[in-house]
């Protein structure tokens, strides 16, 4: 071959070549880790078993199953102790739990069957409520008819009838309103609940996205109820002051959380800047699974997994059962014991937390999340407490095998929040034509691609046909779909709107 011709044959491949790389797809985003798996046999015999038996029965993530019977056990033992830190400090046992599964995922279902023994207990109250409230309605009546007696006996002088009034004593006390659970309650509800109410209680929701939008979380009050869901956290008493209401302090009381919210809504509140400057967000674990959505053949769940949750709701009955420690002369303000960490996990402990420490800094790996990451340590220790309390309510301490546990599902929580973190780095536009083309290519599974297809089958938060039109756009423009002039057959459907799929 003359080097003339040679020298234009590689010229031209050149030219192909360069212009094969340029028509690529380009990518629409730097790739986010798949989710990390859950540690479930972490949770221990009792509550790993049940775990895996929800998930058995309801074929829902292991992860969102997991999530859900440690929020319910942590609402069960939070009133009985308080776990002491390395640092002297006795912090509750309370959790703040978040699981993102889209729409359909059978959030609920894993809730159901998870809340069943809190449930069942709250069922008990409201049945011993109806009877003592009318025996108190008529105390209070019989102390008021006594009251109003001594009050009017004219021949009574003051210090006498101030000494009748001693010996008759304050009213009698209203039973306590028997709620358990709260699904999107505001501050002022549940300071008013509190005051009344159990001093043990949990904000449980299975449509967490109604709490997130909700009134509690509006721009007017966000601030305010983020600031209260920490103190509460943190066990710091209550307070609150209006005009109407007058100053109510509220001291001894614990709430644990357990939200279940679409992604769309968890974003809301993941990436609020005005939460994670508070720091609400850093008492919140996450955890967001892949949907089993697709793979849930039918199958009859084994016995086993109806034994292991009726094993487990037996337990926690038991321990709603046991009376709450309580301070002196009061009928709802809790008083936790001090439950320490054995030696072993003392020390495990203060390595995990020099561990996280090392990794908080500019360009560290947890730099990221570092309100999370300043209390990850915390969390395991939370953690571990509930672990050994709901194996042993009279435990006197946190051991090292507890302790593992709860810093191996601090661990997974840690690395979810910084899945989320780099998620929320990536423009909704490209989130939402990555999961369309994701969806083409695991779901759809065909060369062509039309509008209607989209729009019927596609992705739920695609379906709009205004959005669909926009999400193809923005994948023209990456060069995954590739425009089909004057339409084309697809699925035997003559169609005007056509794109080829790009692999």
């Amino acid at each position: 071959m003359p080097d003339t011709m040679r020298d234009a044959f590689d010229k031209l491949r050149a030219s192909n070549a360069k212009a094969a790389v340029a028509e690529a797809p380009a990518p629409l985003a730097r790739d986010i880790p798949p989710p990390t798996p859950y540690p479930v046999d972490a949770l221990g015999d009792l509550l790993a078993a049940a775990a895996k038996g929800i998930n058995a029965k309801v074929q829902a993530p292991i992860a969102i199953c997991g999530s859900s019977v440690l929020g319910a056990a942590a609402l069960a033992v939070q009133g009985h102790a308080d776990v002491v830190l390395p640092t002297g400090s006795a912090r509750p046992v309370s959790l703040f739990l978040l699981s993102i599964l889209e729409s359909g995922g059978r959030k609920s279902a894993a809730d159901e069957q998870a809340l069943w023994p809190i449930r069942k207990h709250e069922a008990a109250l409201y049945a011993a409520y109806d009877a003592e409230m009318e025996s108190a309605t008529n105390a209070t009546t019989a102390w008021e008819t006594a009251r109003d007696k001594i009050v009017k006996d004219k021949k009574r002088g003051r210090d006498d009838m101030k000494a009748a009034l001693d010996a008759l004593g304050q009213c009698p006390p209203a039973p306590l309103t028997p709620l358990l659970t709260m699904d999107e309650p505001t501050v002022e509800g549940m300071a008013k609940l509190m005051l009344i109410g159990l001093p043990s209680l949990g904000i449980f929701s299975a449509e967490g996205g109604a709490f997130i939008n909700g009134h509690a979380m509006k721009d007017d009050a966000r601030l305010r109820s983020a600031a209260a869901l920490s103190g509460l956290w943190d066990g710091t008493p209550l307070r609150r002051v209006r005009a109407g209401d007058g100053a109510i302090i509220l001291p001894g009381r614990r709430v644990s959380l357990h939200l279940m919210a679409q992604p769309e809504a968890a974003a809301t509140l993941c990436h609020d800047p005005v939460l994670k400057d508070q720091g609400l967000l850093g008492r919140i674990l996450p955890t967001a699974p892949d949907t089993a959505s697709g793979t849930r053949l039918w199958r009859d769940p084994p016995a086993s997994a109806d034994a292991a949750i009726r094993r487990y709701g037996t337990r926690l009955l038991s321990i709603l059962d046991a009376p709450l420690p309580m301070a002196e002369g009061k009928q709802n303000q809790l008083a936790p014991r001090r439950l320490p960490l054995s030696p072993p996990a003392r020390a495990r402990w203060i390595a995990f937390a020099d561990h996280v420490e090392l990794q908080l800094g500019e360009g560290g790996a947890l730099a990221s999340i570092r309100p999370l990451a300043n209390k990850l340590a915390e969390h395991a220790a939370r953690i571990a407490a509930v672990l050994t309390l709901v194996r042993d309510l009279v435990a006197d301490e946190v051991g090292a095998e507890a302790m593992e546990a709860g810093i191996e599902l601090a661990q997974h929580h840690a690395a979810e929040a910084l899945r989320l973190d780099a998620a929320g780095q990536v423009p909704e536009k490209q989130r939402t034509a990555r999961r369309l083309l994701d969806w083409l290519k695991t779901t759809w599974c065909e060369e062509l691609v039309s509008l209607p297809d989209i729009t019927r089958l596609g992705p739920n938060a695609i379906r709009s046909r205004d959005t669909a039109k926009a999400t193809v756009a923005t994948l023209v423009e990456a060069g995954w779909l590739v425009p089909v002039t004057g339409g084309a057959e697809v699925r035997g459907e003559r169609r005007r709107e056509v794109w080829r799929v790009r692999q």
